[in-house]
């Protein structure tokens, strides 16, 4: 086919372009046919080098990132060897070797701070037993003992002394007061010197382990993870497949049977191991304590350095999400009817007496951040001061409701005021690290009881 410059003169077929001319057919269209397949050549030359740039950058970034995984040799090797250098300047020799899985946290070189005994000393010792005698009133023996209000009012001075604390026994002849352990068990705790405790009497709960991959095995193999519990709840434990092992354990709790419980109020019972730890575990030195409706998801070695260590204090607790008032507290649990409104008024009307007052948040000299705790989470070193306030906090407890909410601020305050060059290290931590600690659940709903 020839090309015309105007009219009949005809163009000369010369090299390539001549040949690719000559290929094509005799049809008129042949030009566009050319024009329109070079046009599609260059848009699809363009989307391929558009699409190989796209892969490279990609590429270079995963090297950068994440470094080269495939083993290369010859002269690759000195690239890889100077990407490697250039990481380690950057990001440190730890981050070449990183291991596919995320490895638990090591607590090698988690120390307890050299002064952090050097707290208020003092010795206290407990009353054991009761010579059975109450005046003209008949005796029957008590778990809390009969404490009258002048040993009520000694027992808050930090000082050399004999106090009440649970465990009080009749004379000989009398039954036992109650929270009986095997000796199996109670072997098994005189051992402990870190514990992580809870309890579910009266089957009023799901039992809800520890979160086993967020736990060190330091912890693992040096903390007793200690779960009370009644006969009945192990029963209702065991048909939902909950069986302890033969040598106790459900994963990391060991289950520790109490026979004889001291109160016919299971909340009240659930008290004796969550503020007497000190006395259930004779040789420990810290405890955790979590309500059976929370499932623990950190490791107890790093909460007891967080809560206690770093901040010096020997007790730590955390205030209520919503209410900072004793007044407050004591109208929520009236409304709800969480106890005998009668029984709460006395309790209100003795605490106020004894100088209880309002929680003011405008108050700079307060001293604390909240008058009401979310009692389910407690860190405490078995230091003798904290040892008191459990004991302190229990016995109003005993002698009044098992709403320990209502007691607590009192009992800090009276500790406080009785006390004034002996103070107790009290770290009252925000209710959102509590939760950021352990998950909470509801409790079991129970089927009411036959009419």
């Amino acid at each position: 086919m020839a090309l015309y410059r105007h009219g009949s003169e005809q163009l000369p077929d010369k090299g390539i372009i001549g040949a690719v001319f000559k290929s094509l057919d005799g049809s008129k269209h042949g030009l566009r046919a050319v024009r329109r397949g070079t046009r599609f050549g260059r848009i699809s030359m363009r989307r391929f080098l558009f699409w190989m740039l796209s892969v490279i950058m990609l590429f270079s970034i995963y090297l950068a990132v994440f470094g080269i995984k495939v083993q290369f040799h010859g002269k690759m090797e000195s690239g890889v060897s100077l990407l490697r250098e250039v990481r380690e300047e950057f990001l440190g020799s730890d981050a070449l070797d990183k291991p596919k899985r995320k490895p638990r946290r090591q607590l090698n070189y988690l120390i307890e701070p050299q002064d952090y005994a050097n707290l208020t000393q003092f010795s206290t010792t407990y009353v054991e037993k009761e010579d059975g005698t109450l005046g003209n009133d008949p005796y029957e023996p008590r778990f809390g003992g009969h404490q009258t209000l002048q040993e009520r009012q000694k027992s808050f001075s930090a000082i050399n002394q004999t106090i009440h604390c649970g465990f009080v026994k009749g004379p000989e002849g009398h039954p036992s007061t109650g929270f009986d352990l095997g000796e199996k068990d109670k072997s098994y705790m005189n051992t402990c010197r870190v514990v992580v405790s809870s309890c579910i009497f009266g089957s009023s709960d799901f039992l809800r382990r520890p979160t086993s991959k967020l736990i060190s095995e330091y912890s693992k193999k040096n903390v007793c993870f200690v779960m009370f519990v009644d006969e009945q709840t192990l029963t209702k434990l065991s048909s939902e497949g909950n069986v302890p092992d033969e040598r106790g354990y459900i994963g990391l709790w060991r289950v520790v049977i109490v026979k004889n419980l001291p109160y016919k109020d299971m909340r009240k019972t659930g008290k004796v191991p969550k503020f007497l730890s000190h006395r259930l575990f004779p040789s420990s030195r810290y405890s955790i304590w979590l309500d059976s409706k929370m499932r623990l998801n950190a490791d107890p070695m790093l909460i007891i350095e967080y809560f206690l260590w770093r901040t010096g204090s020997e007790y730590a607790i955390s205030n209520h999400y919503t209410r900072h008032c004793v007044w407050e507290e004591i109208l929520q649990n009236k409304r709800l009817n969480k106890y005998n409104p009668t029984v709460i008024d006395e309790q209100f009307n003795f605490y106020q007496s004894d100088g209880l007052t309002k929680f003011d948040p405008s108050d700079k000299n307060t001293p604390l951040p909240s008058y009401v705790p979310e009692g389910s989470f407690i860190i405490r070193a078995h230091t003798p001061m904290s040892n008191l306030f459990s004991c302190l906090w229990f016995n109003e407890v005993d002698r009044f409701t098992s709403r320990d909410q209502l007691s607590f601020a009192y009992t800090f305050l009276k500790l406080k005021r009785m006390n004034p060059d002996r103070p107790l290290f009290l770290n009252m931590f925000k209710d959102c690290e509590r939760r950021s600690l352990a998950k909470l659940f509801h409790h079991r709903e129970l089927s009411p009881p036959p009419p």
